[in-house]
């Protein structure tokens, strides 16, 4: 008989043997329940949805200066899109094809204004009612700023689709399309970045251990405020 005849098969129950686990194990000891689902669910947002944005308090200036320079390479984006708008406007004699009007000033961008620029103080109320463990406030006011947000964009759109050109109207329509859009994809982050710091606000003692993501959404959702007096100012309170 060969040394491979004389060999031991190893038994298939072996644990030496296969890393995959038996379908049938642990069926009867551990049943799939509802309750038991629900009840972990916090250890997986806690898991998801790191501890008061994950910088801990003697780190949290420098987590801040970080999101500032990145705010500031924003800005750099923005401030070479308005030096371009403004010396498109200032070297072209064709800015408005013929038959064509620009944006207009109305009640409508006014409002719509007032309520993105009001969120500002609604956020910032949110973030001193956090600091001051009132849960609670911050969640209410923190919704507002969200709906306040979504009602800009919205409002956005419907001005959008009252205008007489598109993007392909000339520089004009190029130029005030790619401003604006840009603009309002920055609101759609912020508005994201709400709603994920709204969602860790509800993981028990989250915001006791750090609010770090709660404060760098706050001065980004002032950035992009700030930002969107000057878009108003050139778009609407320069006549083409």
């Amino acid at each position: 008989m060969t040394a491979f005849s004389q060999s031991k098969i190893p038994d298939p129950k072996s644990k030496i043997i296969g890393v995959m686990p038996n379908p049938t194990h642990h069926i009867d000891e551990s049943p799939i329940r509802f309750d038991r689902l629900v009840q972990s669910l916090p250890n997986w947002l806690q898991r998801f949805l790191p501890i008061g944005g994950g910088i801990a308090h003697d780190h949290h200036g420098k987590a801040m200066f970080g999101v500032t320079i990145f705010l500031l390479s924003e800005s750099l984006v923005f401030f070479s899109f308005f030096f371009t708008y403004i010396a498109l406007r200032l070297t072209h004699s064709n800015w408005l094809p013929p038959g064509v009007k620009g944006p207009e000033l109305s009640k409508f961008i006014i409002i719509n204004t007032v309520v993105l620029l009001s969120s500002s103080f609604v956020i910032q109320a949110a973030e001193n009612a956090l600091k001051r463990h009132k849960i609670i406030r911050f969640r209410w006011l923190w919704v507002l700023t969200f709906g306040m947000g979504i009602y800009f964009l919205v409002g956005q759109g419907i001005e959008w689709s009252n205008l007489n050109f598109r993007l392909t109207t000339g520089l004009m329509g190029g130029t005030f399309y790619l401003l604006t859009g840009f603009h309002g994809l920055h609101v759609f982050a912020g508005i994201l970045l709400q709603l994920l710091m709204l969602s860790r606000s509800f993981i028990r003692d989250n915001y006791n251990k750090g609010y770090f993501g709660v404060s760098a959404t706050t001065l980004f959702w002032h950035f992009v405020d700030a930002i969107w007096v000057i878009l108003f100012s050139l778009i609407y309170l320069w006549p083409p």
